[in-house]
């Protein structure tokens, strides 16, 4: 059992993760790992987002602070552009405002661990004098290939089939992030990201959410991953069940009884995440693909995406699909009915799979996916990638013929052993005197 909360608390953290979902979650993890060894820690949300989660912190505080969009969030700006551009002006200042306010408290903030998509945090927390950690929500891998995109080490557009990259593996032009191998994609978006290089010589810290069997030494910083609730990995911090915040309502109930009933390993788990869509034929082609697999599966279809289905693909289905719109996904890859894991392969669901052996059907979409596709498959070894056709769709046989080579008993034995080394790894990494429980460790004394 880790520290508790309480009079031994001597330094104050100040967390900052960009305002999604995907961020928010392995960040509010990180922020209970802390607070476990001793430090007072708070979460700084927007407004938009505290006032529309569902959260049980435990031993972290949430505030809030303005993005200048309180009443919708991202949503209400109308375009990214114009959201970063006024969360920087906002929240800069609303932001400082929340750490001013900490000064005249018994426990002052020290240091501010901000995502590092949010490079304008770290100059601000430099101007009140405080210690800068840089947070990465993304893979050491992606991580890289963004700085040598920041620093014009990549031309574009890129030539020839593959791209060869000090210390990666060789890699296929379309294993890159979409934002570079698709020029002029996104541009706002991937210039958001490209700037979080922009100032990183200033950090104190830098912070990545891996384990250093996974990734070594891709980079010179502090692998503290992967940050998955200490219940499905160590065991150390009390109460940890979930990652305790949730901007969707996850069917539970529906979900576990129906797992319940059915037999070990007999299920594929199909999620998308929080943002990508499919388009209706790719829905299409992936309802009937699962059906003709002649597996389980349980299949999570946000509430937006649910015109895109096949209206015959219920009936059709009934005796051996769940649809639901959102799932407790940690629960769901725990439980010893899910065979794979069916993924747009962001980071996020990539740890947690690995973490929990759960090996993956890979069907990225977009941004790193694709780059996290690659490894799991060709360097991780935990799992398969669909393939395109010419119009970019995955058809229904390749879907079928995906999950057969997974969950079939002879066809997947290799990559369900890997996926059973993967977890025993990532639990390693995390548990006591292992790699990121000692670089947490380090990063505490430091502050202390």
């Amino acid at each position: 059992m880790e520290k508790e909360e309480g009079d031994s608390c001597r330094s104050h953290v100040l967390v900052f993760p960009f305002p999604v979902q995907g961020h928010i979650n392995p960040m509010l993890q990180f922020s209970k790992r802390l607070a476990s060894k001793g430090l007072k820690v708070t979460l700084a949300t927007t407004i938009f987002i505290s006032n529309s989660i569902q959260a049980e912190t435990g031993s972290v505080r949430v505030e809030s602070i303005s993005d200048g969009f309180d009443e919708g969030g991202l949503r209400k700006a109308g375009s990214i552009d114009a959201y970063l551009e006024r969360f920087e002006a906002i929240g800069s200042q609303t932001l400082a405002e929340l750490i001013e306010k900490q000064r005249i408290s018994d426990h002052p903030v020290k240091c501010l661990v901000y995502d590092s998509v949010i490079p304008w945090a770290l100059d601000r927390a430099k101007r009140l004098g405080l210690v800068g950690a840089s947070f990465f929500t993304q893979s050491c891998a992606v991580d890289v290939i963004y700085y040598y995109a920041h620093h014009g080490l990549l031309s574009t557009p890129l030539q020839g089939p593959t791209i060869s990259l000090p210390g990666l593996p060789l890699l296929g032009i379309h294993d890159l992030p979409s934002f570079v191998y698709a020029v002029g994609s996104y541009p706002s978006i991937f210039s958001h990201v490209l700037k979080q290089y922009s100032n990183i010589e200033k950090a104190d810290w830098l912070l990545f959410n891996t384990f250093d069997k996974l990734e070594d030494e891709l980079w010179p910083g502090k692998t503290i991953g992967p940050t998955v609730p200490s219940m499905y990995l160590y065991k150390r911090v009390e109460g940890d069940n979930d990652y305790g915040l949730d901007l969707f309502n996850p069917n539970a109930d529906a979900c576990m009884k129906w797992l319940n009933t059915k037999e070990s390993g007999s299920v594929v788990y199909v999620s998308f995440g929080s943002i990508a869509t499919l388009g209706e034929e790719q829905m299409e082609e992936l309802a009937w693909g699962l059906k003709g697999s002649n597996n389980y599966f349980l299949w999570v279809v946000r509430a937006s995406e649910e015109n895109k289905l096949p209206r015959e693909l219920a009936e059709e289905t009934s005796e051996k699909g769940l649809i639901v719109t959102w799932c407790p996904q940690l629960e769901v890859l725990a439980h010893q009915a899910v065979g794979c894991f069916m993924t747009h392969c962001g980071w996020n669901s990539t740890l947690e799979a690995l973490s929990l052996g759960v090996p993956m059907v890979a069907m990225p979409q977009w941004t790193d996916q694709t780059t996290n596709a690659k490894f799991v498959v060709d360097i991780w070894k935990a799992g398969v990638r669909v393939k395109v056709d010419e119009k970019g769709i995955v058809r229904r046989g390749e879907i079928e013929l995906c999950i057969r080579e997974v969950m079939e008993e002879e066809k997947g034995k290799d990559i369900r052993r890997n996926a059973c080394r993967w977890k025993e790894l990532a639990k390693e990494a995390v548990d006591e005197g292992g790699s990121s429980d000692k670089n947490i460790e380090e990063f505490v004394a430091g502050l202390v």
